[in-house]
Formats: C-alpha cells, structure tokens, sequence
C-alpha cells in the first residue's frame, strides 16, 4: 500500500517528537511566592510602584466610568439603570480586583483595601440565591443562561472571578469574594460534566483558574472540573465543534499546531501546563511540546508578540509575520507569558524562560506607558504614526496607533494591573534538587530548601547590563543545587563562587552549582550584552534583507522624534558601527544605541531618467528599547531596518507627506497611502490598503500635507475596487485640488481624471506651488471606495 509523502513525513516527525518527550525528564518545580520576593531595582520597582499608585486607581475609576462596577450594583437593586456596556464586561472588574490584591499583599494600602472591599461588597450582593453571577444575562437575557457558550463568555468571566477569588483571600485572608466564587463554581459543577452537559467554553480561562482554586481548597471536584473542560475540547460526541479559532477542532492530545485566537490559545494551554504538572499525562506533554515548538519556530514576533491583524486577534500561517499589520494583543504577550512560565516550571528548561522574558520585556511591557494612565492594546513592530480625520463638527480627530486612557473592550488595561505586582513569582524557582534563577533583578528572597531557610540577596543593573551578584544567606549549612539560566542570546557567561572561578554543569540552558552553601556565599555571574543585529527567517518576506536591535532582553526600534531623518528611509548596512549609551534623563533612564545608517532621496533627479551612481548619503540614527515607543509623541516606528537602501521607501513627496481623510474607519488604513508597497491590482488585498467604508455614495477627500512647500504637477492614483467579493467601487468621478493660503483651488491644466482598474491613473497638471495637496472624490451610488497607492511628482 502506497500512503502520501506528507502522511510518512508527519508520522516520523511525530515519532521523533515523541521519543524525544519521553527522554525528557519532568522537573516539576515551584515557583517562590510573589509575596516571598521583594523587588527593589531602578527598573522594575518605580514601574510596580506606578502600577499600584496609579494604573489600579486609574483602572477603578474607568470600570466606574463605563458602569462596568455599577452593573453590579444594579444587578443587586442597589441602584436603578440599564446593563451598560460589553457583556464580558465583568472579568475587567475581576481583574483589577486581582491586580490590587497582588498590591496589597505586597504594600498594605487602607484606601486601596477599602476601594476593594466596596466592591465586593457589590458584587455579592449581585449574586443569585443559587450561586449564579453573570451581571449581563441576570439584567439582560435572565433565562437564556448557559444557552451561547461559544460567544457569550459566561465561563470566562466565572474563570476570571475565580482568580481575583483566589489572590484576595491569599492577600488579605478574607473570604467575602472567595465564598462568592466557591458558590458560583459549586453550581457550575453541577451543571457541567462528563455525566452532566457538555460544553466548553468558546473563550478559554477558567481552566487554568479552577486549578488554582484546587491549589488553595484542595478540593477534587474543581480539579476534576477543570479536566473535563480541557477533555471535552475537541470532541464532537454530544455537541458540535467551535472550530480552530477557538482550539476546538481536535481533542488537546491530537492537536500539533497553534491555531486562532492568540489569547485564548495560550490561556488554554497554561491550564493544559498545569494540568500536566498534576497527572504526568503523557499525551499532554507531547502535546504541549508540538504546540510550542510550532509556536515559537513559526508564529512568533521578536518582540514576544502573537496575533496578526485579519485573523480573528489569532495566528495566521507559518511565517506570517507582518510588521505594521502585527495584532500582537499585550493581553496575547501576557498569555505567552503564562504558558512558557509553566513550561519552565515543567522542565526547567531555559528556552520557555527565554521566551517569558522576551514576551515580559518587549511585547507586554510596551502594553502601558511609563506614567501608567496610559495603553496599548496592540503591539505592532512599525507604525505610520498618526492619521487624521475630520470630524462630523469639522475639526481633525486623530487614529490609528496610539496610547489611550481606555478601550471598550478594556481586557488589556486591567491584564497589565493585575499581572504587574505578581512579577516576583516569575523570578526564582525550586525543586527538591535545588534553586533556579530565572530573571535577573534586583531583590530579596525567602526561600525554603531542604527544610532550611535560605535568604537570596540580587544586585543587578539588568537589562541595561548583565552583572549579576546573588548573596547565599542560608539559616545554616546546606548542600543543593543553585541553577542560574544563562540566556539563549548569551555568549561566554562567567560565573565565579565568592571570586573563585569553577566548573559548572549546563542541564537546559542552566549552569548548575553543586556545593554545601554556607551564609555570605556569593555569586558572581557577568552576561555580556554587546549589540546583536538579528535576522529572521527567510520566509518571513516581510522581513527579508532587512535586521533589527536586540541587546541583552531588549528589542530596539527607531522613534520619529529621534530621528530626523524619518525611520522609515533608513537603512543600516552590514558593517555599520554601532554603540550604545545609557542616558539617564530619557524615558525614566534608558540604553540608547547610536549608529550611521543610510538614506536615498529622490530630490536632486529634475528631468533626467539616468545619471551616474551616486552613494547614499549618512544619516544618523538613536534607537531605543522598543517598550518605550509612543511615550513621548506620536509618530512613526519601525523595529526591521532594511540593510540595503534599495529596499527602503525613496524618500518623495508623498512619503515625507502626512496622511489626512474626510473619514478614518475603525482600524484606520490611511497609512497605504504612501507606503510604496506596489499593487498587483485593484483587488489586493495582500498589501495595506485605505478605504471610505462604510460610507457609501458621499464626497470624500483625502490629503497630503507637504512636510515643506512643493512645485507638484503631476499625480498617479491607484484605485481600490472588489468588486469580486465586496462593496468599494472605482469612484464616480474625482480632482485635485491644492492649497493656496487658507482656501482650497483646483488644479488648471488637468489631464483627464482616470478611473481604470489594474494600474495608476495618471494626472497632469499645470505647475503649481503649495503645502497641501488633496483629492476630491464622489463615491458611485450605493458603493464605497478606496485607494491603494497615490504617488506625487
């Protein structure tokens, strides 16, 4: 019998995979307690101390603004009104509950405890007599209750309820909200089962939440409960599949691929983690090995970012990798987070560390500005910088990628406060064996080991260098094993014992010191953090012939404001020198790296179409850590630089122009404008394209603002029309107009106004000197419309 390549091909991968998982030891360790950690250094301690002074209070105050915390209240009679807002509302509320008692474990606050206390004191009264908590369906839809579990997001919220549960009564010992969450889960047990119904949830959560309320209770059933809803995944006996988009296409231990919405994907595999630390399960962990693997070798971001645009906030396919359309969700680097955090504590293995401090540094970390108030949702890796629009009052609002105060669906915001103070429980860890060293920072430690307590004193300037000093205080003698990761970006750690140079053990990126440790012990351990320019994977089109700036932990991008220039027409030869300097007055004391790069303008061609080559001229350039982009003002932002001048945009009119339209839809687009990218035709929908959607029928126009006065005459529009699948439509007709003082003028001269499909329509016109340039367009009746490219000369 002949079987298909493919078919031989997967099976001896699988096989290989397989014997490899079964080679591979469970570690099994714990991680040290927040509570048991305290951080003290000049980068991470001003950033939890913000969060707890402001971004919780800020927090509080939107979940109050937007009725998220007084639909409690109404739920309860307390007060009258309306269900406000999302129907997942709930779970902002839990989390910033879990957020601010993480800060009071940590900072006693009588203010912040009373805000807390306040509500909860709202949220049981929400409470129905029979457990059931869920503000939306009481207020709303009382008796379609458990009837949508794909969208609805009634056990996400349950899940999110349980984890704010579980941190408030290990904060402050009270069981007001814990009694609340016990009740809700007790009736969700009795409905949900292998001999019940069957049913997960469309958007994952409580899995993971559920182990961690067996963790504290001890009780079986909420374990139990937490293994059907990851059983039942992927099962189609008694109920029908919600698909890939939601990891429900294939029972967890058959699944080998990463697929759909980035967070819940990750969400559900750190429950899967979890669950595999309990049960040893064999098809778990293979199965968790395949899903990383293929998640970090083919859909992952430099930043620790996952999700692209255009794919459900989920992964798109192998390589997909674009820049400026990265979804990259802070709540999916947050996800990332949880799920390589576990998988260290599984195997203590420095790859799943590496990547928890990739996502913490980069792609989470860039989720909030430095003064706290202030959000992104996503993270991509270039941005066009601001896109204006006109009012329906007459003045320009502005879009696109930008931090803000808060979002309507608020799930990043309130992810950043409640997993910030927790930071501590990521940075030790411990078997019986030894302990583990996982990121650098400076802080205290209690650790017990071996029944002897050991106090654990870091001294580090990490990430800005990689000198390390870690005092051994043990209560008395003890011999075990003090692992420190060396980082998969490290070459030639040194690591000394109290001065003396010894050999160490490498077991999974740790180097192993095996010795009786007494009190005063020291550890000296040097990273060395030289400036590395990474490459990506040529399949990654985006990106090929181009590098970015990776020292130590931190991915570098290019800010506008640092560069004159413009980020975007700067190239960076191989070769090129670069350095780096700490400035300690910029963005709350930063590592910058200096260097030359390259630019190409087009100025200086007049008439000729050839001439004799002329070298790019210099340009310099200051990158900064990529976190600390858009705290400042705004503007454009790129992470790849191309090597080549070639391959970077020619620096014309319209690039240097700034994009402004009579209407910006949600997600924005203007930015296809000017981004050189050439259309195949007027239906691709490969590159970014700008639209008027959903207006239909109406005049519209669209602008460049010159950066400096320009004698223009000549124009290329490239149209955008789908008519093969949607509703833009070439316009009805269309013209120029320029600036002259306040007042707009049309052109004189024109050649005809084209409307062709699968090319640019070319425009000339008589000579004429202005600051703005704009096209005036009448949409066909009915249909809307778009552009992909225009081009001025």
């Amino acid at each position: 019998m002949n079987f298909p390549i493919r078919i031989i091909v997967l099976t001896l991968f699988l096989t290989t995979l397989n014997a490899t998982a079964e080679e591979k030891p469970l570690k099994n360790l714990s991680a040290i307690p927040f509570t048991n950690v305290r951080i003290n250094d000049d980068f991470w301690a001003p950033r939890l101390r913000v969060n707890h002074e402001v971004s919780i209070p800020h927090n509080f105050e939107w979940c109050e603004k937007t009725g998220r915390i007084s639909n409690f209240a109404k739920t309860a009679g307390l007060m009258e009104g309306e269900f406000e807002g999302i129907y997942f509302n709930d779970s902002d509320v839990y989390k910033v509950l879990e957020g601010a008692s993480y800060a009071l474990a940590n900072n006693p606050d009588p203010v912040l405890e009373k805000m807390v206390d306040d509500v909860i004191e709202k949220i049981a009264a929400a409470q129905g007599e029979d457990g059931y908590l869920n503000v939306y369906y009481t207020i709303v839809k009382p008796d379609e209750r458990w009837t949508n579990l794909k969208s609805m997001h009634e056990l996400y919220c349950a899940g999110h309820l349980i984890e704010a549960a579980v941190a408030h009564f290990n904060a402050t010992g009270k069981r007001t909200l814990l009694d609340v969450a016990i009740k809700f889960v007790d009736l969700i047990d009795s409905i949900f089962g292998p001999d019940k119904r069957h049913g997960v949830p469309g958007h994952e959560e409580i899995e993971l939440a559920l182990i961690k309320l067996y963790h504290l209770t001890g009780e079986e059933r909420y374990l139990k409960l937490a293994e059907f809803f990851i059983e039942e995944r992927g099962r189609a006996t008694d109920r029908e599949l919600f698909g890939k988009q939601l990891q429900d296409h294939l029972p967890i231990r058959e699944q080998d691929e990463v697929f759909g919405h980035a967070v819940r994907a990750m969400y559900l595999y750190s429950g899967v983690a979890d669950l595999t630390a309990l049960t040893n399960d064999q098809g778990y962990r293979l199965a968790m090995d395949r899903i990383w693997e293929d998640l970090v070798s083919h859909k992952m971001y430099i930043t620790g970012g996952i999700g692209v645009s255009g794919h459900g906030e989920g992964f798109s396919g192998g390589y997909d990798l674009p820049n400026e359309q990265a979804y990259a969700e802070t709540c999916a680097s947050i996800a990332l987070a949880f799920f390589n955090h576990r998988m260290n504590l599984l195997y203590a293995d420095r790859r799943y560390a590496d990547v928890l401090e990739q996502a913490l540094y980069n792609g989470l970390l860039s989720g909030v500005s430095l003064d706290g108030d202030k959000f992104f949702y996503r993270n991509p890796l270039a941005s066009s910088g601001p896109e204006t629009f006109q009012t329906s009052g007459g003045k320009e609002g502005d879009s696109k990628q930008h931090r803000q105060h808060w979002f309507r669906c608020a799930c990043c915001p309130t992810n950043v406060v409640r997993f910030l103070p927790k930071l501590g429980e990521y940075v030790y860890a411990k078997n019986e064996e030894g302990i583990y060293a996982v990121l650098y920072m400076t802080n205290e430690a209690m650790v017990s080991i071996k029944d002897v307590s050991v106090k654990l004193t870091q001294k580090t300037n990490y990430p800005w260098d990689g000198d390390v000093k870690i005092i051994v205080n043990p209560e008395k003698p003890v011999s075990f094993d003090f692992n420190l990761r060396i980082p998969g970006w490290c070459e030639n750690a040194r690591i000394r014992v109290n001065g003396r140079k010894l050999k160490t053990e490498m077991r999974n990126g740790y180097a192993c010191i095996t010795r009786k440790w007494k009190r005063g012990d020291t550890i000296t351990l040097r990273i060395p953090m030289p400036i590395q320019r990474i490459e990506a994977h040529p399949l990654v089109k985006e990106d090929r012939g181009r590098i970015a700036l990776r020292r130590g932990p931190l991915v570098y991008c290019l800010e506008q404001i640092d560069n004159e220039a413009g980020v975007k027409f700067i190239a960076l030869p191989r070769g090129a020198e670069l350095t780096s300097k700490h400035k300690s007055d910029l963005l709350g004391g930063i590592t910058v790296i200096e260097g030359t790069g390259f630019i190409k303008p087009l100025e200086g061609w007049k008439n000729e179409l050839y001439r004799p080559a002329r070298e790019p001229e210099e340009a310099q350039f200051t990158a900064i850590p990529y976190y600390a982009w858009d705290n400042r003002e705004p503007g454009e932002m790129v992470v790849w630089l191309p090597e080549d001048p070639a391959l970077a945009p020619l620096m014309t009119i319209a690039a240097l122009s700034q994009c402004s339209t009579s209407y910006l839809p949600s997600g924005g687009g203007i930015a296809a404008l000017n981004d050189q990218i050439e259309p195949r035709a007027s239906n691709d929908k490969s590159i970014p394209r700008f639209t008027w959607w959903n207006h239909k029928g109406t005049q519209e126009w669209a602008q460049y603002n010159f950066k400096n006065p320009e004698t223009v005459s000549t124009v290329d529009v490239y149209w955008y029309d789908d008519r093969d699948t949607g509703e833009c439509r070439i316009p009805e007709s269309w013209r120029l107009l320029y600036k002259a003082g306040e007042e707009w003028k049309p052109v004189t001269g024109a050649s005809e106004y084209g409307t062709e499909l699968n090319r640019a329509n070319q425009v000339n016109f008589d000579p004429v000197k202005t600051s703005a340039l704009r096209l005036e367009v009448q949409l066909q009746s009915e249909y809307s419309g778009g552009i992909l490219e225009w081009t001025v000369w």
